[in-house]
């Protein structure tokens, strides 16, 4: 009985104030990805496991939810939805000549193996631009994600760009085998810099490769940290890379969303599928990313259909973690409570219609004679609504503003 009263580790019941914060958040972000053209898709919750398997360069297959249809097919949660919509696109879509734009909005989960505090559910609403390959489609991106965060009232958070090439040139550079390779990722992923020194020097790595290592921490910050990059770039990949982003910069200040911008040239894909830039973008109040992003111009080619591609995922878990901690309201879903008694239904019942017909929600609640007001009042709070509408029998109604605690006395006839 105990485990039919609480959820497994690391999901939780989302509901009230909550639960309309997040949908409200879901409506805000949706708009902005509806005013750059994109069209709205939903994939399956799960797929055969192929769509997520470790060729892909999604979720670690240790982390995947897995399990079996009746028919023995491998099936699994997904981890991640761009293999999803990469997959359904490379089908949908497959004699397509123009871009497709895709946007998004459904859980995902892993199963993380130590788990610390983190979710294996999340909701991300995300966008995918399929079939373009351009600094334009780049600055789109990041520009949306700029908008969108604005839109739900932050103000104080950065997008933190780098380019793949970069790393793959510097790593391409050390010579060094696969299980080093991985280590070193691994090592930049957690800025232990120390660690990375000691596998250069114990593999004697050119000295110029190890001092473009040595300097890769102070290659964070604005668009002057890109000339340095510059300079110690290991191979023409690595150089077009980076001036890929001077030339993304220089678009962002047209869409106005420079002071949002950073660079960070250390950084490394949490996803194996990336190949040119990548994006997360960072506020207080969260220890993680609130987005995730970057072009995956080979992932629909496994898949079938070889075409460039770019999108990001806002974690809307996240989000919602940072406005809470930073005490950025998001406007609710307003919603009014009409309290009545035996002998007013029929009005109850009128005020209902008429004021959903304007497009007000309405809960009615059906009392008894004898009950006190306070007790429905207290509930009207609690549930997070913004009016309450005490019907009485005398033919009054004692109306109560509880996001401003106005309240004021009106005759039931006048308010039909």
């Amino acid at each position: 009985m105990e485990q039919k009263l609480h959820t497994p580790e690391g999901v939780r019941d989302i509901y009230n104030k909550e639960c309309e914060t997040k949908l409200a958040l879901q409506k805000k972000l949706n708009t902005v990805l509806h005013l750059y053209g994109y069209q709205d898709i939903q994939t399956p919750t799960f797929e055969y496991y192929d769509v997520f398997r470790e060729e892909i360069g999604s979720t670690s297959t240790q982390e995947l939810y897995k399990f079996f249809d009746r028919e023995g097919n491998i099936l699994a949660l997904r981890p991640d939805i761009t293999p999803s919509v990469a997959r359904a696109a490379a089908t949908l879509f497959e004699t397509e000549d123009c871009p497709v734009r895709l946007c998004y909005a459904g859980n995902t989960f892993i199963n993380h193996t130590s788990y610390q505090g983190r979710l294996k559910e999340n909701t991300q609403l995300g966008a995918e631009l399929i079939g373009l390959d351009s600094i334009e489609a780049d600055v789109e991106m990041i520009a949306m994600v700029v908008d969108g965060l604005k839109k739900v009232g932050l103000s104080e958070f950065q997008i933190s760009i780098g380019h793949i090439d970069f790393i793959r040139g510097l790593m391409e550079a050390a010579a060094l085998d696969e299980a080093q390779n991985r280590e070193i990722r691994a090592l930049i992923t957690n800025r232990n810099y120390f660690g990375i020194e000691e596998i250069l020097d114990s593999n004697k790595v050119k000295e110029s490769v190890r001092k473009a290592f040595h300097i890769l921490p102070e290659l964070t910050g604005g668009p002057e940290i890109l000339e340095e990059a510059l300079r110690i770039a290991p191979d023409l990949n690595a150089r077009l890379g980076i001036t890929r982003l001077q030339h993304i910069y220089r678009l962002l200040k047209l869409y106005g969303a420079e002071e949002h911008v950073a660079f960070d040239l250390s950084m490394i894909g949490s996803y194996g599928y990336y190949t040119g830039i990548i994006f997360r973008a960072y506020t207080y109040g969260t220890g993680d990313a609130i987005v995730r992003g970057g072009r995956y111009d080979h992932l629909l080619g496994k898949f079938g259909k070889d075409t460039p591609s770019i999108g990001f995922a806002i974690i809307l878990d996240e989000l919602m973690n940072a406005l809470n901690r930073q005490k950025i309201a998001v406007e609710p879903i307003h919603r009014n409570l009409i309290i009545y008694t035996e002998q007013t239904e029929e009005h109850a019942i009128s005020l209902a219609c008429s004021f959903r017909g304007k497009g007000r929600n309405i809960e009615l609640i059906k009392r008894d004679a004898s009950d006190e007001r306070a007790g429905y009042e207290d509930y009207a709070r609690r549930a997070g609504a913004s009016a309450m509408l005490y019907l009485r029998d005398d033919g009054k109604i004692e109306m109560l503003n509880l996001l401003t605690g106005e309240e004021k006395l009106v005759d039931l006839k006048m308010q039909n």
